[in-house]
């Protein structure tokens, strides 16, 4: 089984890495949710700095969960739902093997033993 043929490893290994931070977390939410934003909002929701923020949302950028643009003296950022929905599928692919392999295990320990 392919399970890995939407997403190569390295660019899973940012995804994850990006998303096991609950403040990237948060602003990737926010912007799925929301409209459109600049850094600077962003940065007003949270008890960090600018550059903290920024930061944050490079690694978000750098995932593919946001997209970055320049719009006059801001940064303004949105986020991607197709990166999600590939996350989203990737993790079906996962939970259909592995509901699959529980399947086999529990067929395997209702089959009656022998003994002789």
């Amino acid at each position: 089984m392919v399970v890995y043929a939407r997403l190569g490893d390295p660019e899973l290994d940012r995804l994850f890495r990006a998303l096991a931070d609950a403040t990237r977390r948060d602003i990737v939410a926010r912007l799925l949710a929301g409209a459109p934003t600049s850094i600077s909002a962003l940065a007003e929701r949270y008890a960090m700095s600018f550059a903290a923020v920024q930061k944050h949302v490079a690694v978000l950028e750098a995932a593919g969960l946001v997209t970055k643009h320049r719009q006059g003296r801001e940064r303004i950022v949105r986020g991607n739902p197709e990166r999600i929905a590939r996350a989203r599928a990737l993790l079906a692919e996962l939970e259909e093997l592995w509901r699959a392999r529980f399947n086999q295990l529990d067929d395997l320990f209702a089959e009656p033993t022998h003994q002789e």
